[in-house]
């Protein structure tokens, strides 16, 4: 049974009518796993919600959690998988030490150096959220059998790398879209993805500034 037209399908048609002269194709794809990350991204902020979670609260106590027992990281090998600041990491870890899910603990290794720990209250915290976040998950996969969702992971898997391997877009080309998506993005959802419909939109409405510009 074929599915109908969805919203990305409409943005393509409307682009290869005004524009018959250029390959839209990769809209296909990429606006599709836009549209997918931004479902995802306020889907995951209601889980983590009803746990008195924010999503970067999540982040971190999951990488804890990920250690294993003991349960412990320093706060630089947090920084680096989470990409953030040393600054942005001492500020969450204060918060999380504050509402009793974290701890700090010297490093027996390093006299000077100090280790971030999960509380008992912290592990149950993550386990719960993250036992209702796959249950969520597994709900919006349940259109996709065991070989569609396999097949879907590798192809998805080599173009994470592909996209990785390819320089980004310059700010002119992207405006404000690339800026917005690093400072919402979660280390959860992967790289911030630029929308092509959006880019390409932006290079047509350019163009005819200038057009405008020149017969002004």
């Amino acid at each position: 049974m074929e599915e109908e037209m969805d919203e990305v399908d409409r943005i393509v048609a409307a682009w290869r009518d005004v524009r018959p002269d250029i390959d839209v194709t990769p809209m296909q794809i990429l606006s599709r796993v836009t549209r997918l990350s931004r479902q995802l991204d306020r889907k995951r902020k209601a889980v983590f919600a009803s746990h008195g979670l924010e999503t970067w609260a999540f982040d971190v106590l999951s990488s804890l959690r990920r250690a294993g027992d003991p349960y412990q990281m320093s706060p630089s090998a947090l920084t680096v998988e989470l990409l953030v600041t040393s600054g942005t990491m001492t500020n969450r870890i204060d918060r999380l030490a504050s509402a009793g899910w974290v701890s700090r603990q010297r490093d027996p290794g390093d006299r000077r150096g100090v280790l971030v720990q999960l509380t008992a209250e912290g592990r149950r915290k993550v386990d719960d959220a993250l036992s209702d976040f796959l249950d969520l998950e597994a709900q919006m996969l349940k259109a996709l059998d065991d070989t569609e969702c396999a097949s879907l992971a590798d192809s998805l898997r080599h173009l994470v790398a592909s996209v990785e391997a390819v320089d980004t877009f310059s700010r002119e080309d992207a405006g404000e879209g690339v800026a917005d998506a690093r400072s919402d993005a979660s280390p959860l959802a992967g790289p911030p993805v630029v929308d092509p419909a959006a880019v390409a939109a932006s290079r047509v409405q350019r163009s005819a500034s200038a057009r405008y510009r020149d017969s002004a």
